[in-house]
C-alpha cells in the first residue's frame, strides 16, 4: 500500500490495523522523531494501537553493523510490527530487521531524499565496504506532501541530485545490453524517463518548498525503487555516479571524516559522469593500443595504489577486480564493433551537462566535488575506482 499527498500521515493507524499489527515498535532517530515521530505515535493512540517508541539516540545513525545491532538487541518478541520514522538510513536498517523478523512494515517518510523507500535491498556499510544487503520492501508507505515539504533542504537536494543519477544509469544499462547481452526492460526504462522529467520539471517550485513538488520528487524516487525491484537488478537507478558517491563515503568512514548526503554526492557524480560521457563521445577506438595498455598493465602497481587511496576498503575492490580479469578482451571487440551504437545511445539519453548543472543551481544543490570536500585528485582516484567497486558493467 502506498498512499501519499497531504495529511496521508492520519492513515497510518488504520493501515497499521489492516496489517494486523496491535502492539507495534516506532523507530526513528532524534531528527525524524521531531519532524513526524511523535505525530505517528499520537495517531496510533488515538486508534487504540498499544504501541512502543524506539528513538535511537543520535540525530543522523550511520547504515552499519552498529545500529542494526542496536535494534536487535533492543528487539522485543511481544512487537508484531514495526513503523519506521524516517527516510534513507531508518528505512534501510528497518528494512533488515523487518526481512530478519518476518514482521509486517510501514515505512513513515520524512523527507524526498533517497530512491530506497520500496527496494528490496538495504544500502548498508559493512566491514568498511558500501554495499547493498537483500532485506525486506515495506508494506505499507506513507508520504505525506506536508512533512516532505519541510524537510532540511539539504535532503531536498538530495532528492533532485539522486534522480538526476538516472540519465547515466539507464545509459549505462542499455549500454551493457548491447556490448555484454545483459537484461534490459524498455518498459521499466520509460517508467523512470516518466519520472524523471516530472522530477526536473519540479525542480523550481521545490526550492520553495511547494508540497506538490516536493510529492511529486517523493513519487519519482517510489518509481525508482520500485524498478529496481521489478528489474531485480540496481541498474534502472545507478550506475558511475553512485560509485563515486559510493568511494567518497567509504573513504570518509574509513578515516572517521564525515561526508555529504548520498543524493547530494550522487547529484555531483552524476556532472562528473556525464564530463565523462563528453571524453567517450570524442574516442575512436584503437585495437592495438588497448592490448598494449593491457600487457604493460603492471597489477601489483595498481593493488598499491588502490590500498593507498581507500585503505580498508581497497582489498574489496582488488578482489572484485580479479575476478574481471578474463572479461576485457571479449568486451572490446565487441565496444569496437558496436562503436556507433553505443555513441547513439549516449546521444539518446544523456542530457546536456550545463543544462543539468543549472536544475542542480536552481534549488542551491552543490555541483563540483571541492563544495563538498572532495580534492581534484581524489576525483581522479575515485575514477578510476568506480569500475571495480562492483560486479556491475559500466
Amino acid at each position: 500500500q502506498i498512499a501519499a499527498g497531504s495529511g496521508v500521515l492520519e492513515k497510518i493507524g488504520k493501515m497499521a490495523m489492516e496489517l494486523g499489527m496491535t502492539r507495534p515498535v516506532v523507530i526513528s532517530d532524534r531528527n525524524t522523531y521531531a519532524a513526524a515521530g511523535d505525530k505517528v505515535c499520537k495517531i496510533l493512540e488515538n486508534a487504540g494501537i498499544s504501541y512502543q517508541s524506539c528513538c535511537l539516540d543520535t540525530d543522523c545513525p550511520v547504515p552499519d553493523e552498529y545500529w542494526v545491532g542496536s535494534v536487535a538487541l533492543n528487539f522485543n518478541r511481544r512487537w508484531d510490527g514495526i513503523i519506521a520514522v524516517g527516510s534513507g538510513t531508518i528505512n534501510d536498517i528497518c528494512k533488515i530487521i523487518a526481512d530478519m523478523t518476518k514482521l509486517p512494515y510501514i515505512l513513515a517518510g520524512t523527507a524526498p531524499s533517497m530512491d530506497g523507500y520500496v527496494s528490496g535491498t538495504s544500502s548498508m556499510v559493512r566491514g568498511g565496504l558500501k554495499v547493498s544487503v537483500p532485506s525486506k520492501c515495506p508494506d505499507g508507505l506513507l508520504l505525506d506532501s506536508s512533512v516532505l515539504a519541510n524537510a532540511p533542504m539539504k535532503m531536498l537536494r538530495a532528492g533532485l541530485g539522486d534522480m538526476a543519477a538516472k540519465y547515466v544509469s539507464i545509459c549505462e544499462w542499455r549500454i551493457s545490453n548491447l556490448i555484454n547481452g545483459e537484461y534490459y526492460c524498455e518498459e521499466i526504462a520509460g517508467l523512470i524517463r516518466k519520472s524523471l522529467k516530472t522530477c526536473m520539471d519540479s525542480g523550481r517550485k521545490l526550492a520553495e518548498r511547494d508540497q506538490e513538488a516536493a510529492a511529486d520528487v517523493a513519487k519519482g524516487l517510489v518509481m525508482a525503487g520500485m524498478s529496481m525491484s521489478y528489474a531485480g537488478v540496481s541498474r534502472p537507478a545507478s550506475g558511475m555516479e553512485h560509485y563515486f558517491s559510493h568511494i567518497w563515503e567509504m573513504t570518509a568512514l574509513a578515516r572517521h571524516e564525515s561526508h555529504e548526503l548520498h543524493g547530494i554526492q550522487v547529484g555531483v557524480g552524476t556532472l562528473l559522469s556525464l564530463a565523462v560521457y563528453e571524453e567517450i563521445r570524442d574516442i575512436k577506438p584503437d585495437r592495438e593500443k588497448a592490448l598494449a595498455y593491457v600487457e604493460n598493465f603492471d597489477m601489483e602497481q595498481w593493488k598499491e595504489s588502490v590500498r593507498s587511496a581507500f585503505g580498508e576498503a581497497g582489498e574489496s575492490i582488488i578482489s572484485l577486480e580479479e575476478k574481471e580479469q578474463q572479461s576485457h578482451s571479449l568486451r572490446l571487440e565487441r565496444i569496437i564493433s558496436k562503436w556507433d551504437e553505443i555513441q547513439e545511445i549516449i546521444r539518446q539519453e544523456l542530457p546536456d551537462r550545463e543544462w543539468l548543472t543549472q536544475q542542480l543551481l536552481m534549488i542551491g544543490a552543490p555541483v563540483t566535488p571541492q563544495e563538498i570536500g572532495i580534492s581534484q585528485e581524489m576525483v581522479k582516484k575515485s575514477f578510476m575506482a568506480t569500475k571495480d567497486i562492483r560486479d556491475k558493467y559500466i
